[in-house]
């Protein structure tokens, strides 16, 4: 068992250093280093006579070699994980994104691994969350300068393989638009600016745009002649219904809707179907912004292959109030706020 606290200076050979210790001329010996008879001597000569150590039983296992350990057990492939693992240092590893994707997360493994030792911790994002090449997507900190080899081999076991950036699976998208008498052009150029960017922050990409007049049988023709492996539809008017035009639309094309509105807002409005095996989004209007909305939390499973289900949706309540855009037609609220 570690055993920490205050040792006269002749006894703290081998130790681990708990606290800083200036010496003459600028220099300093940093905490966490293991005390040897030059730094004895260093700290003697400046008048030291006591420091705080922590000196580790034979059934302990330091900092960097318990994080290095537990990392190995988290990611034990890398590469086919998407997971780029830093060196050990000062106790921690971090763990970053080699592309972009969603953070695939067992998130009982990841409680399970935080349950066993308080000194043995792993930090994550949020399920699903994502992100990027180069992107901190975890980190592992072991708090103390040792923990029990027990421990350490629990925590390993609780959580192996519980963390993986899980890549764009669908490459491409159909984005279908509808427009009603008198809109413009340049707000249709704007919705396809920002679903564009979404899917290539992904991997993915917009392989086509359609725009068709607001209306059942147009948007039906559309959903059927769609090439792309996910079809988007956003529309003049908001779905309000399961039988409103989009989804009756994606109905009538043989298609089947799954889930209607999600507890996320700004995002409320959204639709999920298939036509055939091909995922069909139907967009809310928050989605002609690149402001983080309901949308992107389902876009961003499905291009990734992890496609949510009605209870996985009906989960997103937790977290899911969003920061609200200023360009909003309807605010949540309108009146003095106190």
């Amino acid at each position: 068992m570690m055993e920490f606290g205050t040792v006269p200076l002749s006894q703290a050979a081998g130790g681990i250093l708990a606290h800083s210790e200036a010496l003459g001329g600028g220099r300093r010996l940093r905490k966490g280093k293991c005390l040897g008879p030059d730094d004895i001597a260093a700290l003697a000569e400046n008048g030291v006579t006591e420091v705080v150590i922590a000196r580790l039983g034979p059934q302990d296992c330091d900092e960097n070699q318990a994080a290095h350990e537990l990392a190995q057990a988290l990611v034990p492939d890398p590469a086919g994980s998407g997971v780029r693992v830093a060196p050990a240092a000062t106790g921690r590893v971090n763990l970053y994104a080699t592309g972009p994707g969603v953070v695939e997360l067992d998130a009982g493994r990841v409680n399970a691994l935080n349950r066993v030792d308080p000194m043995i911790t792993f930090a994550t994002p949020r399920p699903y969350q994502r992100t990027r090449a180069g992107a901190l997507i975890g980190t592992i900190k072991i708090i103390s300068y040792g923990v029990p080899r027990a421990a350490l081999n629990a925590a390993k076991d609780a959580g192996a393989a519980c963390i993986r950036v899980r890549a764009a699976e669908r490459q491409d998208a159909s984005l279908i638009l509808t427009e009603l008498p008198g809109m413009t052009r340049s707000a249709h150029s704007k919705a396809r600016r920002a679903i564009a960017d979404r899917l290539t922050a992904l991997g993915a990409a917009l392989c086509e745009t359609t725009v068709v007049a607001h209306d059942p049988g147009d948007l039906q023709t559309a959903i059927a002649g769609a090439k792309g492996a996910v079809i988007l539809i956003l529309t003049a008017s908001a779905t309000s219904d399961i039988r409103d035009t989009a989804p009756a639309a994606l109905i009538a094309a043989g298609g089947r809707v799954t889930r209607f509105g999600m507890p996320v807002d700004p995002g409320n409005l959204l639709f999920l179907g298939y036509l055939s095996d091909r995922p069909v989004i139907g967009l809310p209007g928050c989605a002609r912004s690149p402001a983080l909305n309901g949308a992107d939390w389902v876009l961003e499973r499905v291009i990734c292959g992890a496609d949510p289900g009605d209870e996985d949706i009906a989960a997103m309540g937790l977290g899911g109030l969003l920061k609200e855009s200023p360009a909003r037609p309807h605010p949540r609220e309108t009146g003095p706020r106190g």
